[in-house]
């Protein structure tokens, strides 16, 4: 029979230690060195990590006998924690970049590489442009600046949500391809980016 090695996903406050475990016979692995010693008795067992001055944590309580390492507890219970942590980070993230519709072609240029490189590792990127004062006359300059980034990325990602105007500012979602079909038109992975140029305070001077 072959016995579990490998810890399976649990919350973390769901498992029990030592005295708490309720099974009267448990298989037990020494988490160290992966030395399976069989089914024992509970009380055998929580005698045992004892003596090696550690704890008995149960893995796997669903197991018929329930599985249960011998860990120290507290290294087990940071490790655990902070896999769970990573592989939260590890998910798809929304990044956002803004635009303004008589932006320079340098800071385009920035601004479009720092979205490649958010859909390369992964992230959807909003893309949101903002009308100040009297650009909000002409709108159509914000679209079709909206279609500009669409047809730059269109090797990085797909569109989610299209260009939709909700007061002052113009939105855009952008998901990213899959990996083997990304290709960068601005930058290449790895790169050094330079800082997103920083954006001007919204001035209603403008509409006097």
């Amino acid at each position: 029979m072959t016995c579990p090695t490998r810890t399976p996903a649990i919350q973390l406050q769901q498992i029990r230690v030592n005295g708490r475990i309720r099974a009267r016979e448990v298989r037990v692995i020494v988490a160290s060195t992966g030395e399976q010693l069989g089914v024992m008795k509970l009380s055998d067992a929580i005698r045992h990590a004892q003596n090696l001055g550690l704890d008995l944590v149960e893995v796997a309580p669903t197991a018929q006998p329930p599985v249960c390492r011998i860990v120290d507890y507290g290294k087990f219970k940071y490790e655990t924690s902070k896999h769970d942590k990573e592989k939260k980070n590890s998910g798809s993230k929304l990044k956002e970049i803004k635009f303004r519709v008589n932006i320079d072609g340098h800071d385009y240029e920035t601004k479009m590489r720092h979205a490649e490189e958010f859909l390369d590792k992964g992230n959807k990127v909003r893309i949101q442009l903002q009308f100040r004062g009297r650009e909000m006359a002409h709108q159509e300059l914000g679209m079709r600046l909206m279609i500009r980034v669409k047809g730059d990325l269109v090797n990085m990602a797909n569109v989610e949500t299209e260009p939709k105007l909700m007061g002052r500012n113009v939105t855009m979602t952008l998901a990213p391809l899959p990996a083997a079909k990304r290709r960068r038109k601005f930058s290449t992975a790895g790169d050094e980016l330079e800082p997103l140029p920083d954006e001007p305070e919204d001035d209603d001077e403008d509409d006097e």
